[in-house]
């Protein structure tokens, strides 16, 4: 997603395609995108540097669900229609020009919830922003105690969640991504993660991850298969 300027400026197309031949250099291969990035540039850049690299041994998965409006892009809604669906899938492998994803599914639940402003991360503005630096503060201590950087403790912890969990971490230039990487080197023992847990409680983090909406679920409640719905 950073590499089409959702968190930052940016990223020039040449230098994307290096990053992402570099990170399969260093045998990651599973590689995430969305028509939301952007939106729909991400996937071209995903597409062209897969020009560029053995198709059969990358695990590609993309994702829908997030409906731009066209009058306003900065705001948009979800669907979860089976005909949006389809034409989302088709639009993303002719931008991605492949013939299949590894993995294709729904970056938001539908839940006719306006999904609200992307650009905008109220974690990181204002008076929430000095509020959750304890909790870097209190991680980045933790990295030094145990060796390693703050991004890498992240990942190490991530990766303990279950085998059932995956990060997917991004990043836009060579030496974060040789950071991350290293987090695959990095060991923790229970204990150790129980107390990077107690770090940052979820309770005490102040502000939703985008706009005043809560756009992540780990459970949603969707209509019954067999219901209609009348207007």
């Amino acid at each position: 997603m950073g590499l089409s300027g959702m968190y930052n400026a940016l990223v020039p197309e040449g230098v994307g395609i290096s990053i992402i031949k570099e990170a399969f250099n260093q045998e990651i291969t599973f590689f995430d995108t969305s028509d939301a990035f952007g939106p729909h540039t991400n996937e071209i850049l995903m597409g062209k540097a897969l020009k560029q690299l053995p198709r059969e041994k990358i695990q590609l998965a993309t994702r829908f669900g997030i409906a731009r409006i066209d009058s306003d892009p900065k705001t948009a809604t979800f669907c979860g229609s089976p005909e949006y669906v389809r034409a989302c899938c088709e639009a993303s492998l002719k931008r991605l020009d492949v013939e299949y994803t590894d993995l294709y599914c729904q970056h938001r639940i539908d839940t006719s919830v306006p999904f609200g402003d992307t650009r905008f991360l109220p974690r990181f503005t204002g008076e929430n922003l000095e509020q959750n630096k304890v909790f870097y503060t209190r991680v980045e201590n933790l990295a030094k105690k145990y060796g390693g950087t703050p991004a890498q403790l992240a990942l190490t912890w991530v990766l303990n969640q279950g085998d059932d969990v995956v990060p997917i971490p991004g990043t836009t230039k060579i030496k974060n991504l040789d950071e991350n990487y290293g987090a695959l080197r990095t060991k923790q023992t229970k204990d150790e993660l129980e107390e990077v847990s107690n770090a940052v409680p979820p309770k005490d983090v102040a502000g939703f991850r985008i706009q005043n909406v809560q756009c992540t679920w780990k459970f949603a409640n969707t209509l019954p298969r067999d219901s209609s719905v009348s207007n």
